[in-house]
C-alpha cells in the first residue's frame, strides 16, 4: 500500500495537480511496482497564511509525503526519492531546491484495508523490491 499527500501554495500546485500526480504516479508503479490502478493521492493546496518556509525556498515550494508499509529497500526508496525529485524538475521545471519528499514507513499490520488488518490482506503486488 502506497498513499501520498502533496502540500504546496494553492496558487502554485492547483494548476499543476494532474501533471504532478502523474509524475508521481509513474515513478511508484516503475519503482515499487505497485499496480496502476493503485493511485491513492492527496493534494493539500494552502493558502500563504497557512504555508510558512525558509526564505530559501520560493513559492513553488513542494512537499510529499509518502506513507508505505514497511519491506522495500534502502535502494528502491533511493531511486524513488532520486526519480521523482529528476522528473518533477524536468517536467515541470521546479527548482530541486524546491521539493521535499519524506517516506513514512508503517508495518502492515497497523493498517486497515478494505476491513482488514494489512497483514491479512492478499496483494497482487510484492512490497519487497
Amino acid at each position: 500500500m502506497v498513499q501520498i499527500k502533496i502540500y504546496g501554495l494553492a496558487e502554485k500546485l492547483n494548476p499543476i495537480k494532474p501533471e504532478l500526480s502523474n509524475i508521481i504516479h509513474a515513478a511508484v508503479v516503475e519503482v515499487l511496482q505497485i499496480a496502476p490502478e493503485k493511485r491513492f493521492h492527496r493534494f493539500f493546496p494552502l493558502e500563504q497564511a497557512d504555508f510558512y518556509y525558509p526564505s530559501d525556498r520560493t513559492d513553488n515550494y513542494v512537499i510529499i509525503e509518502i506513507i508505505m508499509f514497511v519491506g522495500r529497500s534502502i535502494d528502491t526508496k533511493k531511486q524513488l526519492i532520486r526519480q521523482i525529485i529528476q522528473e518533477i524538475n524536468q517536467q515541470l521545471h521546479i527548482d530541486v531546491d524546491d521539493i521535499e519528499m519524506t517516506i513514512f514507513e508503517t508495518p502492515k499490520q497497523n493498517w486497515g484495508i478494505r476491513g482488514l488488518p494489512g497483514d491479512e490482506l492478499t496483494l497482487n503486488y510484492k512490497v519487497e523490491v
